[in-house]
């Protein structure tokens, strides 16, 4: 016997109830929070939710509006636009695509022996403007064309000349000479969309994301995500089903 089709409202109660579990448990709210408070509650924590916390927010009263008292006494039917972007939702928050699938996974990396015209040179070959360095113990940071004209426009202000930093200077010495390390970060294979840009909207300097099989720096890259990638990301979650 085939399967009865549900409703709208059955659909929509469905996707609705998946996404109140799924961000209660994520999050480990208390299962008595209403809804709207869930959502306004993890704004700062699913970059999936922010993006839509007003929808969704419109979604909790129409769900009022659809039952009485329960899911089982249903008073009105939502319109199918309205049913395919919850389920939409609700997908994205409950299975977010995972990021290693939409970045590249051929990531170039330079030892940190190079000289400073060795990784030059390399950049412009490549056209890439982020490569991990590496030595034998893993990963020392990520050579980013901004910062490498930074520290030669400091090296020239303090007397040095051009042909020593090019020539004598590694990228291992550079990157030695950066306060901190807070403009990339590793994260494991099964890093997601959503927390990909999670991690760039928490930290405004991040210029990329290494990813690696268990998000170690010892490991070797298996894809990365870089600023550009992120606006990508954005227009593929918007047309994500």
């Amino acid at each position: 016997m085939a399967e009865k089709k549900k409703t709208n409202a059955q659909r929509f109660i469905s996707a609705y109830n998946s996404i109140d579990y799924t961000l209660k448990s994520r999050y480990n709210f208390s299962r008595s929070m209403g809804f709207s408070d869930v959502i306004r509650k993890t704004v700062s924590l699913n970059y999936i939710v922010r993006k839509n916390e007003d929808v969704l927010i419109d979604y909790g009263r129409l769900r009022n509006a659809i039952v009485h008292n329960n899911d089982e006494f249903i008073i009105a039917e939502p319109h199918d636009n309205v049913v395919e972007n919850i389920e939409r939702l609700e997908k994205l928050i409950t299975a977010p695509p995972k990021a290693l699938d939409f970045v590249r996974r051929d990531v170039l990396t330079v030892e940190s022996n190079k000289t400073m015209y060795e990784v030059i040179t390399l950049m412009s070959n490549s056209k890439y403007s982020n490569i991990p360095v590496y030595d034998k113990e893993g990963l020392i940071g990520i050579a980013n064309g901004q910062k490498i004209l930074d520290s030669f426009g400091q090296f020239l202000l303090s007397g040095g000349k051009a042909d020593v930093f090019l020539n004598n200077v590694k990228i291992e010495d550079m990157l030695s000479r950066i306060e901190n390390s807070n403009y990339y970060d590793v994260a494991p294979i099964d890093i997601t969309i959503e927390e990909a840009l999670d991690a760039f909207h928490a930290n405004s300097k991040l210029l990329a994301i290494l990813i690696t099989k268990t998000g170690s720096s010892k490991e070797m890259p298996l894809g990365i995500i870089t600023g550009s990638d992120a606006m990508e990301m954005n227009k593929i979650l918007d047309q994500y089903s």
